[in-house]
């Protein structure tokens, strides 16, 4: 016999709606479904989330916590890990204070509110401000225009998808990622074509052809990072030609000296540094502010640039200065069903922190990845000596993985948290098992401001953990417990803790228990726009209210209650790119390498599920023909890519177009999975195109390590040396 559960996908932020059948002992899984009956989320499901279950149930997962002893590790209890490592932890930080404890969280505990918010607590328990987190990665320059302009780091404007009429696309390839990024858009892309289809204008910036660009009305072949150029040259027009309009939904400050910066600008310039034609931008700016509705929609393409911030920026502004912002068709501010920035600001007030070594202030909370190396292994007072990973893997998504894996090889204590143990945690010390999101239950409070729509899903729990594992947020409240630390560091919290465990044993009062749903109870409630039960009564999902405009203006954060048009730090960086030199060839590196997706995996975290891996290309080399034709390659050829930090060898296969001088790796792959129970054995997929990545080169804004602009060049492999592409497995 069997049971369906309704749930939702959690590995991207589409969220599709699920129907999950299952055993009725809770231990098994089916079949995974797509939910028809959700109104909302279900028409991006694809086979990541089919085959959830597969990493589920990974002949490597770990199901004790396992504790190193010499080469190999040895099962153990969680009450036997707790006691050493909150030991362990005090010892160092009764020795060199708490910003000797670092810690790095991945997506999978960002995509869980319960436990990213228990793990936030137990972070301040300790007080530590070294945190890192996936998030510099890919998100950062959204953050810091987010704070900047609106006043707080969490306050996103969702692409209003189906009243606009001109999309200008930059930075994303939707036919592979289906729109989803720090905006909920459900069947996005699906979308987009039908618009399209009615008469609407695509437009698609991209140096690469894509299955999305081959979709647009336009495509603008533009130079790798300098989509700020191109967006810049785009108002210039406007402003000069007279399109600009006045913002009607939102009040605005600073705009006139913004525009004295536009006009300091010089039209040739921008368009040799872009790469685009003075008369294709013509073209462009003009379809777009004349269009009756239109959104600039940017994504992880400007992120991963050096100029990334600026871009963002200037993409927000060109919405603002064509009247695009929380008007209908354009970018449009979701209140959700928390109030998101109140609660940001109540419970996660802006970091002080700032960087021992580059001296570089937080990011929505967090530092750079790219700085963690560095704090590892250089002396001095508030050296890293101990680290917690949470379910994240920052040697293979990072920059320069080979000089973070030494650095965390020489620390006195690393603690890994996760489902299997991954190329980042090879050197830990302790491991403690993870859970997967089939076996977990709760709402995502922060998700409802990045949906288009007011919808809620409360995702259901469809089994249970496998046998004596216990959910992450139960550990990192134990451990502070157990260091006697203050949980978030409020005085009395842990006895309250403890108090609400004493009464969860007594016969009708379990569910007083503090953990996960103490917040979502008391978050829902105070954001007074649908109730708790309701969501939960709604397996499908709720869609809770009807979508309306205007509400950016009053939820704005900023001193003045008015979007800030021309922060200094963002006006300075902008005029410092416009007197830089146009950046030229080195011959020495003469491509420039950008990440592309395949739809079927998703960053570091996914590429070991052999289900997924048997239909889709390995992370090969992709370059224009005629790059390949002048190195004398052909499809299939063994190479070796090469920047000045490090070297991967790959095969190499022909684009479809696009500009020269430009190599696409996807990001995420060659991460090993160890078998904790057999020293020296190991799986592996791919190569790790990061490993290129320097890590000192960043986004001065964002901090972003330059992912999208790292110069590589291309060099030939004998046939001698040539192997298989896609997988390793095996041994040493």
């Amino acid at each position: 016999m069997s049971k369906n559960i309704y749930t939702h996908c959690n590995y991207c932020v589409s969220l599709c709606g699920l129907e999950v059948e299952v055993d009725d002992a809770g231990e098994k899984v089916i079949e995974i479904r797509p939910d028809r009956e959700n109104p909302f989320s279900w028409v991006d499901f694809c086979r990541k989330g089919k085959t959830a279950a597969e990493i589920r149930n990974h002949p490597q997962r770990i199901t004790t916590p396992m504790r190193r002893v010499g080469d190999r590790y040895v099962p153990a209890s969680y009450e036997e890990a707790i006691a050493d490592i909150a030991q362990r932890l005090n010892r160092i930080i009764e020795r060199d204070g708490a910003d000797a404890v670092g810690s790095y969280h991945g997506n999978p505990l960002g995509h869980n509110f319960g436990d990213s918010n228990l793990h936030a607590g137990l972070l301040a328990a300790i007080g530590t401000g070294n945190r890192f987190w996936v998030g510099s990665l890919d998100q950062n320059s959204l953050h810091v225009v987010q704070e900047e302009m609106f006043g707080c780091e969490l306050m996103s404007v969702p692409t209003d998808v189906d009243d606009c009429e001109c999309f200008l696309l930059m930075g994303m390839d939707p036919a592979v990622s289906r729109f989803g990024w720090i905006e909920i858009i459900p069947g996005g892309w699906k979308r987009v074509l039908e618009a399209r289809d009615r008469g609407a204008d695509l437009i698609v910036v991209d140096p690469r052809v894509t299955s999305s660009s081959k979709e647009a009305r336009t495509h603008v072949l533009i130079e790798p990072g300098e989509d700020w150029a191109f967006l810049l040259a785009l108002i210039k027009i406007i402003v000069d030609e007279g399109w600009n309009r006045e913002p009607e939904a939102v009040p605005v400050n600073g705009l006139d000296a913004f525009f004295e910066l536009v006009g300091e600008a010089d039209l040739d310039d921008l368009s040799s540094r872009c790469g685009v034609s003075v008369e294709q931008l013509r073209d462009v700016a003009e379809r777009f502010a004349k269009a009756r509705t239109a959104a600039c929609v940017s994504h992880t393409g400007l992120a991963h640039s050096g100029t990334g911030t600026v871009g963002e920026w200037l993409s927000q502004l060109l919405n603002i200065i064509t009247n695009r912002m929380d008007m209908p068709g354009g970018k449009r501010y979701e209140r959700g069903y928390v109030d998101l920035p109140k609660a940001w600001s109540m419970m996660a007030p802006k970091s002080k922190h700032r960087s021992r070594l580059r001296n570089l202030p937080t990011v929505a909370g967090f530092h750079s990845v790219a700085e963690l190396a560095d704090e590892i292994l250089t002396p001095g007072a508030g050296q890293i000596r101990a680290m917690l990973i949470c379910s994240g893997n920052p040697v293979v998504s990072g920059p320069d993985g080979d000089r973070l894996d030494k650095a965390l090889s020489e620390l006195e204590l690393l603690v890994a948290v996760d489902i299997v143990q991954r190329e980042s945690h090879r050197h830990a010390h302790w491991l403690i098992p993870g859970t997967h999101w089939l076996e977990r239950e709760g709402l995502h409070l922060a998700f409802g401001s990045i949906m288009e729509k007011p919808f809620a899903q409360y995702g259901n729990r469809c089994v249970n953990p496998k046998a004596g594992v216990r959910e992450e947020w139960r550990f990192f409240v134990d451990l502070a417990l157990k260091m006697k630390r203050p949980l978030f560091g409020f005085r009395g919290i842990n006895g309250v803790v403890r108090l609400s465990r004493a009464l969860a044993k007594i016969p009708g009062l379990r569910k007083f228990e503090f953990g996960p749903a103490w917040f979502e109870w008391l978050m829902v409630a105070a954001g007074r726009r649908v109730k708790l039960s309701e969501v939960k009564r709604r397996p499908h999902g709720y869609m809770y209210d009807n979508k309306r405009y205007g509400d950016l203006a009053r939820s704005l954060r900023t001193t003045s209650k008015k979007i800030e048009c021309a922060p200094s730090i963002l006006m300075d960086e902008c005029r410092r790119l416009l007197a830089a030199p146009v950046p030229k060839m080195d011959p020495e590196f003469p491509f420039c390498m950008v990440s592309r997706r395949n739809r079927e995996s998703m960053n570091s975290w996914m590429n070991e599920n052999a289900r997924l891996l048997q239909q889709q290309r390995s992370n090969q080399v992709e370059m224009h023909v005629e790059d390949m034709t002048d190195l004398g390659l052909e499809d299939g050829d063994p190479v070796r890519v090469s920047s000045p930090v490090g070297s991967i060898e790959l095969t190499v296969t022909a684009g479809t177009g696009g500009r020269r001088g430009i190599v696409t790796i996807p990001h995420g792959w060659g991460s090993r999975i160890f078998d904790v129970n057999a020293p020296g054995r190991y799986s592996r997929w791919g190569e790790n195109r990061n490993r290129l990545v320097d890590g000192q080169r960043i986004d001065p804004l964002s901090q972003t390590p330059l992912l999208n602009m790292t110069r590589v060049r291309v060099e030939s492999l004998e046939p001698a040396v040539r192997r298989a592409p896609t997988r390793r497995a095996v041994g040493q």
